[in-house]
């Protein structure tokens, strides 16, 4: 029968985990304190640790080397309240079998237990592999809610290793942040972070950018040029907007990531440059691969690993500990005396949708600083909100509904007896619609009808119709 050690100063936490592994099969024993539970697997060796990491006296990440040099690989579950991405980071450098974040759903706990006990922990990686994280601030990424703790562990995860990580989020999210978080992390710390924003590539020059060229390439080539992948040598190179890439680029770009060789645009004789990809983007590059314009093969060799960043709504509790943070850097920058939050503005800021996500807020508390001018930061200081994307469409539909409702009433003054006023509409209406999606679907028919909803008969027999008219 396995044996389950629970080490957590919270009585809630050690029943819940313990009925878990009663429920497994398991012997379990709890202690509150690491000490204890050291203690306890030196009486009987477990087959699974779960470790919180505050814990009174000794914390759990430095219990971990303890356990492990008593108890040896025994898979060690860490849960925590209050990850941030150190401690993700270091956790799982110190060879963590899993990192939960509470509150976490018991399933999961299951889950992680369940797959600990099948098979040994990770073997731990040497302490020479783990290259820049003393230098590294973890602060440049601010929360504490679960959202960005999930974050912080797939950064933790992926750094180490040389796959291909892509990163999802909406504009302003903090995309590139989390790609350098990535690359300090890493084995590659040491080399260049080359970040390339490919929507600002110029569609003419885009292959020479990144891949470099030879001296008489082109016209104005008077010498040769490192590319961008070749500069990336030994470092880590982060395509933003990675779905920009112009398909006879992604070809290319396709062998340069499998064989580690670069061809600069003139040359004949490839150079050897060793990069690990990060890449982003906003847009869904599944739909794009579908529609063509995003080769699969590219696709599936970025989207090895995935991170998704959470728009800031949907971590607002995040809020004031950014606040905090963007108080204190932009004050420094702008050499303005730190203004004192007011307890308003720290309700107005919460209430906000942030369609820009950090990026606004980082913006607007900068716009707020200059007016506060070190006093009291008010909601009046803020500039006024960001409309969405989906606020813009609403308007013209808005404006489209009210045009719609001026020429009817105007119609109907002019002509209170009209028993035409719908087929009046329709003749207005109609043909630049059918005109527009023809247009988009290159004159086919069939295809035009079904976005439209209709028959293709009765699109045909329509779009005769207008003809006929004078």
């Amino acid at each position: 029968m396995p044996h389950l050690l629970v080490v957590d100063d919270e009585q809630s936490i050690c029943w819940a985990i313990s009925k878990l592994g009663q429920e497994l099969g398991c012997t379990v024993n709890a202690a509150a304190s690491a000490e204890q539970g050291l203690a306890s697997a030196e009486m009987q060796k477990p087959d699974a640790v779960v470790l919180d990491v505050r814990l009174p006296g000794m914390d759990g990440l430095t219990a971990m080397n303890e356990f492990k040099r008593r108890i040896g690989s025994t898979p060690i579950i860490i849960i925590t309240a209050f990850g941030d991405l150190a401690t993700a980071v270091e956790a799982v450098r110190r060879g963590a079998f899993e990192y939960l974040i509470k509150p976490f759903e018991l399933k999961v706990a299951r889950r992680a237990i369940e797959r600990a006990l099948e098979r040994p922990a990770p073997v731990q990686r040497a302490e020479t592999e783990s290259t820049g994280a003393a230098q590294f601030d973890p602060q440049e990424i601010v929360g504490s809610s679960p959202a960005i703790q999930e974050v912080f562990k797939r950064i933790a995860m992926a750094a180490p290793s040389e796959t291909c990580v892509h990163l999802h989020g909406e504009s302003g999210v903090g995309k590139e942040l989390v790609a350098r978080a990535i690359h300090r992390y890493s084995r590659r710390a040491n080399g260049p972070f080359v970040a390339v924003n490919v929507a600002a590539l110029s569609p003419s020059l885009a292959e020479s950018e990144l891949f470099g060229h030879v001296r008489g390439a082109f016209t104005g080539a008077d010498q040769s040029r490192k590319g961008l992948l070749e500069q990336a040598d030994g470092g880590t190179i982060f395509f933003d907007e990675v779905a920009d890439i112009p398909l006879p680029i992604q070809i290319k770009l396709l062998r340069a990531l499998e064989y580690g060789e670069i061809l600069p645009v003139g040359g004949s004789k490839p150079l050897r440059s060793d990069f690990r990809v990060l890449s982003a983007t906003h847009q869904n590059l599944s739909r794009l691969v579908v529609e063509g314009t995003f080769r699969q093969d590219l696709y599936f060799r970025l989207i090895t690993f995935a991170i998704e960043i959470p728009p800031l709504r949907e971590r607002k509790s995040d809020i004031d500990e950014l606040t905090e943070r963007f108080l204190t850097t932009l004050s420094a920058k702008n050499e303005c005396p730190r203004p004192t939050l007011a307890p308003e503005t720290i309700v107005e800021l919460e209430r906000r949708p942030w369609h820009g996500n950090v990026r606004e807020l980082r913006n607007a508390l900068e716009h707020a600083i200059i007016l506060a001018r070190g006093g009291f930061l008010l909601p009046e200081h803020l500039p006024s909100p960001n409309a969405s994307p989906d606020d813009a469409s609403e308007t013209r539909e808005g404006m489209l509904a009210e045009m719609v409702r001026d020429w009817t009433n105007r119609n109907l003054e002019l002509n209170p007896e009209a028993d035409d006023v719908y087929q009046r509409l329709l003749n207005l209406v109609e043909p630049p619609l059918f005109e527009t999606v023809l247009e988009k679907h290159r004159g086919q028919f069939a295809s035009a009808a079904r976005q439209l909803g209709i028959h293709r008969v009765t699109l045909k027999r329509k779009i005769d119709e207008i003809n006929k008219k004078p």
